[in-house]
């Protein structure tokens, strides 16, 4: 029989366990000995903040990342398929979304090990619940290009499909890059159009805000190196 794989949520921000983890992740994740994670690290400062008491040395880790993803993922299943639960966990957030777990996940289908997601936060769903914008209609793209004309044409496109189909438009940034996109943003989009940029959210610095591209110009904050989610809606 096999194990089951557990879709565990990590924190946004430090020190936010109590108001963004649910109480019921803690037993679990405390019986589980095998884990698939983005960093060894993190998993463990995280898994050591749910319950201190956790023999963290006894735990086996497979790192799922930019480094690891071209790796067969039915080798990642290889506990589940022995009848050992396991644990999915990324840096920050949800696993799976926006992240590599994805592909371990599909795996799981394939191979019929039961998928478990667990409720936790989620900065894509969290900037769009608070964005204003609509919440019936709406596509998470991912990263946009990187090269400048590219990345404007393709906020240009975004644009357009969210006027036509009254659409909510949702992206990411490499951290670095946070203040490039904005200006590319203020500089391409009609001044009517609706830009929401949600940062640091559930931390003690969190920003959530919804104004428009004319409003947001001459009046750009610093987003570098900050985890942001932007939110674009043309009406």
């Amino acid at each position: 029989m096999h194990g089951k794989l557990y879709l565990i949520p990590s924190l946004l921000a430090p020190d936010t366990a109590v108001q963004t983890i649910p109480a019921a992740i803690t037993p679990l994740v405390t019986r589980l000995q095998h884990f698939i994670v983005e960093s060894e690290k993190e998993s463990r400062r995280f898994l050591k903040l749910l319950n201190r008491d956790i023999d963290i040395n006894v735990l086996q880790f497979q790192l799922l990342n930019e480094h690891t993803r071209e790796m067969s993922p039915k080798r990642f299943l290889a506990p589940a398929l022995q009848g050992h639960d396991i644990g999915l966990l990324s840096d920050a957030g949800c696993p799976a979304v926006a992240d590599p777990g994805a592909l371990v996940v599909a795996e799981a289908h394939r191979q019929g090990v039961q998928v478990v997601p667990l409720t936790g936060p989620s900065s894509i769903l969290l900037t769009l619940m608070g964005s204003g914008f609509n919440g019936q209609r709406f596509c998470f793209q991912g990263y946009l290009p990187v090269e400048r004309a590219a990345r404007k044409q393709a906020i240009l496109e975004l644009e357009a499909e969210s006027r036509k189909r009254n659409m909510t438009q949702l992206f990411i940034e490499a951290p670095y890059r946070n203040n490039q996109m904005l200006e590319t943003l203020v500089q391409s989009c009609h001044p009517n159009t609706k830009l929401c940029i949600g940062t640091e959210l559930t931390g003690p610095n969190e920003m959530l805000r919804t104004r428009r591209i004319a409003d947001w110009q001459g009046a750009l904050p610093d987003l570098h190196k900050k985890p942001v989610v932007f939110a674009l809606y043309a009406e």
